[in-house]
């Protein structure tokens, strides 16, 4: 009885140190990956970004309509790119020379996935639609998850609101690529990782 009493103990006491070495995680709207994606499809969307302006120009960027997810970070990457390209930033519209109205067609995520063999199938069964969920069988899959951005915009003077150009579509895209063999082995790339802005060929990461 006495050792019965001791394992109970001793089962107890491992019970509560399991306990207090627990930890609590949250979870964002999205994950790390996702938002790298759509961070490198904006940055890739607006390189190069000119306006048919002379350089030097003080602009005003007008993001009232600039309505996405994520929509302060592309904004800072258009002003970044105006930037780098000689144009000088109004903070008040009042005094700039040139007001830069934005727009976004997309930015927002795009998952393709290839299968050589059978994909996972969901199949009715019977008159009451009873599905059945059959696995995947296959020899070879590859999964793609992309980042997509489409931005463009239109230029008008200040302070007349005369018409001085526009800017074509201005477009990005930014690809991981995984790959799986056998339903088993799998090789690619399998996140996005901070800092990196080529993600290389995915047939040399494992």
């Amino acid at each position: 009885m006495a050792r019965a009493s001791r394992l109970f103990a001793l089962c107890a006491a491992a019970l509560a140190v399991s306990a207090c070495a627990s930890t609590t995680e949250s979870n964002t709207g999205r994950t790390a990956t996702e938002q790298l994606l759509l961070a490198r499809a904006a940055e890739r969307a607006v390189e190069g970004l000119v306006l048919p302006l002379p350089t030097g120009s003080r602009i005003y960027v007008d993001e009232v309509y600039f309505r996405i997810d994520t929509s302060a970070y592309a904004v800072s990457a258009i002003r970044a790119a105006l930037s780098e390209a000689g144009y000088r930033l109004a903070t008040d519209r009042n005094q700039a020379d040139a007001i830069f109205e934005i727009r976004a067609g997309a930015l927002s995520l795009e998952q393709m996935r290839r299968v050589v063999g059978l994909p996972e199938m969901r199949i009715p069964i019977n008159e009451n639609l009873t599905v059945v969920s059959l696995p995947e069988l296959s020899l070879y899959s590859r999964r793609d998850r992309m980042g997509v951005a489409e931005f463009s915009g239109f230029l008008y003077e200040a302070r007349t609101g005369a018409p001085l150009g526009a800017v074509s579509p201005m477009i990005g895209r930014y690809r991981i690529r995984s790959h799986k063999a056998l339903m088993v082995v799998s090789w690619g790339q399998q996140s996005a990782n901070p800092g990196e802005r080529d993600p290389g060929s995915s047939w040399k990461e494992f």
